[in-house]
C-alpha cells in the first residue's frame, strides 16, 4: 500500500505589502510553519474594505497607523491546502477567513465577546500582515467551511456579511420594525438585506450617490433617499444603523426616531465628535450602542448567504489580479459607483 503523499509547505508567498502611501509593492515574503492548529489557505479572493483604501491612502486607518511595511486585506476565502496535526479542517475544504478571532483565552474572549480581545489582532491591520497573498497560515478556529451554494470568490464577501450581521443583532432589528440604514456603501446594502432576513417591515436607505441608491433599492431597500436632494420625511422609526461615519449624517438619523427606540453606529467612528443631540435621546429614551467588528457571527452570514436571503453577487462590482492591487484600491474612489470589489491573487 502507498504511503499519502504530504503537501510541500511553500517557503513564500507573493503578497500586496503597504510601505507607506500609495506604497504597495508585490513581494515575495516568507511563509510561516504551520502550528499544529494552523492550516494553510491557498487564496482565492480578497475583498477591498474602506479600511485598506484609508491605510494605502494616508497610512493610517482611525487611530492605527503603518509603523512598518504590512500585507494588506483582510476579506478572504480559499481553499485549505495544507492542515496541522490538530486541526478539525480537511485539506480541500473551501473557506471563508475570520481575520480577527481574539487571543481565546482572556476573560473577554471567554465570556464571549472576543471581537474585543484587549491583545487581539486582525489580519491586514498593521502591524499584521493581511491576506492579499496568494497563501495565508490561519488558526484553524478563524477558517469557516463554505457550502456549495456559495462560490468560493463570493466566500470573500462573508466578513462584511458578517459585520452587518453583528450590527444587526446589536441593534435587536425585530420582526415588523421599520428601520433606517445611512449609507449605501458595501456594508450599509448587505445591513440592509440583514435587516429584512430579520424580519423589518420597512427598510429606508439614504445616501447622496443616486448609483448606489438605486443597487440598494435593487438588493431589498423598501425605499431610498438621497439626502443631498430631498429631505428625510420618515419619522417614527424604530431603528438606525449609521454606516457613514459622519456625525452630521448620524444627528439627522437620530432625529429620524421614536420614543423608546435605538440607534446603532456601525461605521468607523471618529475618536471624538461635537453636536450629540443628548437632550434629544435622553428626552425620548433613544439607546444610542455601537457595533464593532463581530462575534459569532460568520456561520449565520454563511446561512443567509447559502439561503438566498442576501445577495452577495448584487455587491461584488469589480476584479482585479494580485499585480494590480493599488488599482483595486483606488478603484472604489475614482469610480463610485463600485461597492465591493476584490483581489484576485491566482489570476
Amino acid at each position: 500500500m502507498t504511503a499519502a503523499v504530504q503537501p510541500v509547505h511553500p517557503a513564500s508567498t507573493r503578497a500586496a505589502v503597504l510601505h507607506g502611501p500609495e506604497d504597495l509593492r508585490i513581494e515575495e515574503l516568507p511563509l510561516p510553519a504551520l502550528g499544529p492548529d494552523d492550516v494553510l489557505v491557498q487564496v482565492d479572493a480578497v475583498g477591498v474594505c474602506g479600511s485598506d483604501m484609508h491605510y494605502f491612502a494616508s497610512g493610517r486607518n482611525g487611530q492605527n497607523v503603518l509603523r512598518q511595511p504590512t500585507v494588506l486585506g483582510h476579506e478572504a476565502s480559499g481553499v485549505v491546502v495544507e492542515a496541522g496535526a490538530l486541526a478539525e479542517v480537511a485539506v480541500g475544504t473551501r473557506v471563508a477567513v475570520e481575520p480577527a478571532v481574539g487571543c481565546g483565552r482572556c476573560a473577554t474572549c471567554r465570556s464571549g465577546h472576543y471581537n474585543l480581545c484587549p491583545t487581539g489582532t486582525c489580519f491586514g491591520s498593521p502591524p499584521t500582515h493581511g491576506t492579499i497573498a496568494q497563501f495565508l497560515v490561519a488558526p484553524s478556529r478563524s477558517v469557516h467551511p463554505l457550502p456549495d451554494a456559495i462560490g468560493t470568490e463570493l466566500g470573500s464577501l462573508i466578513e462584511p456579511l458578517a459585520v452587518a450581521v453583528h450590527a444587526v443583532q446589536r441593534a435587536d432589528v425585530r420582526l415588523g420594525h421599520r428601520v433606517l440604514v445611512t449609507g449605501a456603501g458595501p456594508i450599509g446594502i448587505l445591513v440592509a438585506q440583514v435587516a429584512r432576513a430579520a424580519g423589518a417591515e420597512e427598510v429606508v436607505v439614504t445616501d447622496i450617490n443616486d448609483d448606489r441608491l438605486a443597487r440598494a433599492a435593487e438588493l431589498g431597500a423598501t425605499s431610498v433617499v438621497n439626502t443631498a436632494s430631498t429631505e428625510l420625511a420618515h419619522t417614527g422609526m424604530d431603528r438606525l444603523l449609521e454606516c457613514t461615519a459622519v456625525p452630521a449624517v448620524l444627528w439627522q438619523g437620530i432625529r429620524a426616531l421614536g420614543p423608546a427606540t435605538r440607534a446603532t453606529v456601525v461605521g468607523r467612528a471618529t475618536p471624538a465628535v461635537d453636536g450629540l443631540p443628548l437632550a434629544f435621546l435622553q428626552r425620548w429614551e433613544i439607546d444610542l450602542g455601537t457595533a464593532f467588528r463581530y462575534a459569532h457571527a460568520f456561520p449565520t452570514a454563511i446561512a443567509l448567504a447559502a439561503s438566498g436571503r442576501v445577495d452577495l453577487a448584487g455587491v461584488l462590482t469589480g476584479r482585479f489580479p494580485l499585480d494590480r492591487a493599488a488599482e483595486a484600491l483606488r478603484a472604489p474612489v475614482q469610480d463610485p459607483t463600485h461597492l465591493k470589489v476584490v483581489v484576485r491573487p491566482g489570476d
